[in-house]
């Protein structure tokens, strides 16, 4: 069987997504440069919103990983991750002069609606 079908591998197959607790939809979730780029522009950088909280929670916030885990609902790890992710987008936004782009995966749920619903 071809690496990448079957059983186990491949988008689609394996554990569901755990679903991330977010503080809050991001107001602002489009950034550009104030210049425009000379010739070709680069294509813009998404992040999600998993990783927009991690970098909220544990870098204006000040939480520690561990905490921020526990407020959204997922692993140390998970947020380390998404932390890392986040840093090295926005890091090469600033450096490369790209638009940067907040968009949701579709897992994440607002902690009100969270609260609301138990």
């Amino acid at each position: 069987m071809p690496m990448g079908r079957g059983q186990g591998w491949g988008r689609g197959r394996g554990r569901k997504r755990k679903m991330r607790m977010i503080g809050r939809i991001p107001e602002v979730r489009h950034f550009y440069p104030a210049l425009l780029p000379l010739g070709q522009p680069k294509p813009p950088i998404f992040i999600t919103y998993e990783e927009f909280e991690a970098l909220r929670l544990v870098d204006y916030e000040g939480l520690t990983q561990e905490e921020a885990g526990k407020r959204m609902g997922v692993s140390r790890g998970t947020v380390w991750r998404a932390l890392s992710s986040a840093r090295k987008k926005v890091a090469q936004m600033i450096v490369e002069g790209r638009e940067l782009i907040i968009l949701p995966q579709g897992n994440e749920v607002p902690r009100e609606i969270m609260n609301e619903g138990g």
